[in-house]
Order: structure tokens, then C-alpha cells, then sequence
């Protein structure tokens, strides 16, 4: 049973098999548990550095414009969710409409970690991915104190045909830096959560940027084609089986 048990802990971060000390847990354990805790937390408050995520999107060819949510801070942020999915109404004015295909929005969300450390990154394997299918994706927009929604505001403002609201996620015990990727067809006023696609965990240690960035090339093209998104919108693709290195091969059979 050890054997099987410490095999199973190779597969995952979950808390499984940590052992006991009498009725307790291990003191290695427990303090493993402390620190994840501590680091969830840290993740939930840290704020975003604009100055160096704008850099890493101008090397992309993304300068870059800066907006805010209705949320004056970030401790309003946390215990008032509608007003991070309301774009600032200052910030508003700001945006020019300029029609693209896709527009992009970079929110701290309840991880700036994760988005300080994962959207350059991704963009960097998605954009060319997107290029090769025809779809124009920027201006990149940074949204500080937003929420998924604000996409919605950002992309009808820019008049795009849709909105990719990149997003720090809630962190966990095991994940204080996952990012998450919400698609959504002609942004607008009131859409809902069942109108948007979900590309979630994109972390070198969950979902790789390579086949993040594939699935949202695929979303994209069939966006495009059945002009929709949301729970109308299946990822239909072969199985994808996953090489040594960590990449994924579409179209082939296990």
C-alpha cells in the first residue's frame, strides 16, 4: 500500500498519503501545509507590477494601455466582486474603438503572481498560433482590480469581435499562481459566464503554455466560424496525446 500510495503522489500536488504522527500529521506535513497557506494568501493581496508586465508585452509587440475597475483598492476589490467587473468610467473614455478580431485583457484578478509570471509567457506561444489562422489579437489592455466581466466592458468599447480576459485565478494550496483564460464572442454589456470558453491552470507545472496556446488557437478558429462561444462551443478536437517533453501533438490516436 505505501508503495502504491507514494506512486500516486508522482501524479499529483493534491494532499494525499502525507502519513500521521499519533492522531496528527507529520511536522513536515503541517508545516508544508502552513507555508501554502501563507503563500495563497500573500498571492490573494500582492499587487501587480505594471511597469514590468507592460515591458514584457511591448518585447511581444504589445504596448500596453492601462485601465482600472470600479474598485478604488484592492481590499474593496475583495469584498465587492461587481464593482471589479465594471470598467472605471475615467478609463472608459480612453478606449479608442479600433475593431480587432481579438482583443486582449490582462487582469490581476485574485493572483497578480500569477499573471506577473504566466501571461507574457503565453502570449508569447499563443500569438504567433493565432497569426497562423488569420486572427489579429491586441491591443492588450492591463485591467488593475478586475474581474473576468471587465473583458466584456474593455472589448465593446474597443468594438472587438471578442475579448481574452487573462487572469490571475483564486489561488489554492497547491497553486497560488495559476492563470486562467476566459473567451468570449462579442463582448458586451450582461454577457454571462455560460457565454465564455475556459482555458484554466496555465502554469508550466498544470496546463503548459504550448498547449494552452493550442486550445485557444482552436476556440478561436471555430469562434470565428460558428460566430459564438460558451456552452454552444465544445472543444471537438482528436485526442491529443502528450510527447516526452511535455508538449502536446494534436490529431493523433493513443
Amino acid at each position: 500500500m505505501a508503495e502504491a500510495l507514494a506512486r500516486l503522489r508522482r501524479f499529483t500536488t493534491a494532499r494525499v498519503a502525507l502519513g500521521r504522527a499519533g492522531n496528527a500529521l507529520p511536522t513536515s506535513a503541517h508545516l508544508d501545509f502552513v507555508e501554502a497557506h501563507a503563500m495563497a494568501r500573500d498571492a490573494v493581496h500582492a499587487a501587480l507590477d505594471v511597469e514590468a508586465l507592460a515591458r514584457d508585452l511591448g518585447a511581444l509587440g504589445l504596448p500596453p494601455l492601462v485601465v482600472a475597475s470600479r474598485a478604488a483598492d484592492r481590499q474593496t476589490y475583495l469584498v465587492r466582486p461587481d464593482l471589479g467587473r465594471a470598467l472605471d468610467d475615467g478609463c472608459a473614455t480612453r478606449l479608442a474603438r479600433c475593431d480587432p478580431a481579438l482583443a486582449l485583457v490582462i487582469a490581476d484578478g485574485l493572483s497578480a503572481t500569477a499573471v506577473q509570471r504566466h501571461a507574457a509567457p503565453f502570449l508569447a506561444e499563443a500569438l504567433p498560433r493565432l497569426a497562423r489562422i488569420g486572427v489579429r489579437a491586441g491591443p492588450a489592455v492591463i485591467a488593475l482590480r478586475g474581474r473576468v466581466a471587465i473583458g466584456d466592458a474593455v472589448g465593446a468599447a474597443l468594438g472587438a469581435e471578442a475579448v481574452a480576459v487573462l487572469i490571475g485565478e483564486r489561488p489554492g494550496l497547491s497553486a497560488p499562481d495559476s492563470l486562467g483564460l476566459y473567451l468570449t464572442w462579442n463582448p458586451r454589456l450582461g454577457r454571462t459566464d455560460a457565454e465564455r470558453n475556459c482555458i484554466s491552470n496555465i502554469r508550466p507545472a498544470g496546463q503548459p503554455y504550448a498547449a494552452a496556446a493550442d486550445t485557444l488557437a482552436w476556440l478561436a478558429g471555430e469562434m470565428r466560424l460558428r460566430r459564438l462561444t460558451g456552452v454552444a462551443l465544445k472543444d471537438e478536437r482528436p485526442a491529443a496525446l502528450s510527447a516526452p517533453d511535455g508538449s502536446v501533438r494534436l490529431g493523433e490516436t493513443p
